[in-house]
């Protein structure tokens, strides 16, 4: 397999917009992403709320848009899409998370995917969990084959998968909102997804904002650390092992890149990846991987000592006490007490200023969490 090469730079508020650019044609994206060909924008989308590293960040939208118009582009073939999870509303999500103003700057609109046709696609890889999972077929957007795709991920932990970024974004794609059902498989159902994309994009390619990166308890309730950094790259699993190691963990033990790397489905092995740009070879975050309270609860549930009440409590109808048990401890417990504190702080620092400054968050978390702010009419 040919040495993939991911680009890095280190960025500032000031100057990250135009850094997105400059990252881009560093990474020769327009090599990978043909303008000729329809493009989703796969946006990632952890939380409903805005929570600093949780979600793409605005200016990580807006760099990367921006740079595809500025390149020729077509906007009309341009998709910024997210999809809905049993805990979050892609809708309220995006204009929380200041994406509706910014695409509506550039003449994009939002595609929520719950909103558009799914069919059960064939696939010929050998997956290794998902037709088990899933034995009546695996249900994909109606408007993902053919297309090109562009990841944008964010730095940071997850406590299925002890990372996640550019492979653990087609999780949010490409399987539909009972796609909890994969959890207990977590690192092979991610293996799938890189086989699935395979068969389903011409091109790939991942634009990942580490500016402010999340440690602890990912994907929601984690620590922001200023990372200043932002990566890009075709290589899905060489992008995301290179976050793996900035955030100060070893990429081949991690179970998925190991696999995706045996089965060369993209390179994890750093002595193997070629970096361009800045260097960031000597940057550890020195991150730790921990649980929160509902992803410690659902592993108990599907591998720990209370799998015998796995099939009653998350595949039968008395499934809804798991997403009303999440919404209450995320939205009502840890985020007014915790969260808040963070988002207090994160809001004093410069990147914090720069969401309030130049993308309303100043309007206050009332208006953030309310789904209204920016928001223009709905396209599906």
């Amino acid at each position: 397999m040919p040495r993939p090469t991911i680009a890095a730079l280190r960025t500032t508020p000031r100057t990250v917009v135009e850094d997105y650019g400059r990252l881009m044609r560093l990474a020769a994206y327009r090599s990978v992403i043909d303008p000729a060909v329809a493009t989703i924008l796969k946006l990632n989308l952890s939380w409903t709320k805005y929570y600093p590293a949780c979600s793409s960040q605005p200016w990580q939208v807006e760099g990367v848009v921006k740079a595809m118009l500025e390149d020729g582009y077509d906007p009309a073939r341009l998709v910024p899409a997210e999809n809905k999870t049993v805990v979050t509303e892609p809708w309220k999500g995006a204009a929380n998370n200041r994406w509706l103003p910014v695409l509506s700057r550039f003449g994009l609109t939002f595609t929520a995917l719950p909103e558009v046709d799914w069919r059960v696609f064939r696939f010929r890889s050998p997956l290794l969990r998902l037709n088990d999972i899933f034995p009546e077929g695996i249900e994909i957007p109606a408007i993902y084959p053919g297309k090109n795709i562009v990841h944008l991920p964010t730095v940071k932990t997850h406590g299925h998968a002890v990372t996640t970024g550019s492979i653990k974004n087609s999780f949010g794609g490409l399987l539909k909102e009972v796609r909890h059902y994969a959890h207990k498989y977590m690192h092979e159902v991610l293996v799938d997804l890189m086989y699935m994309q395979r068969e389903l994009h011409p091109g790939v390619f991942t634009v990942m904002d580490g500016t402010v990166c999340g440690d602890g308890a990912g994907p929601r309730t984690m620590n922001p650390v200023a990372g200043n950094v932002i990566l890009a790259g075709a290589d899905s699993v060489a992008i995301d092992a290179v976050a793996a190691r900035l955030m100060g963990f070893d990429p081949l033990a991690i179970p998925y890149l190991r696999m995706c790397h045996d089965r060369g489905l993209g390179v994890a092995d750093p002595r193997d990846i070629d970096l361009t740009g800045d260097d960031i070879a000597a940057l550890n975050l020195h991150f730790k991987v921990r649980r929160s309270l509902v992803i410690w609860g659902d592993q108990m549930l599907r591998k720990g000592p209370l799998r015998f009440l796995e099939k009653i409590a998350l595949h039968s109808p008395l499934v809804v006490w798991a997403p009303a048990a999440s919404n209450l401890y995320h939205d009502f417990l840890w985020y007014p007490t915790v969260g808040r504190a963070r988002i207090a702080r994160f809001r004093r620092t410069d990147w914090g200023r720069l969401f309030d400054d130049r993308y309303g968050g100043n309007r206050g978390p009332a208006a953030a969490d309310s789904g209204a702010a920016g928001a223009p009419a709905r396209h599906a």
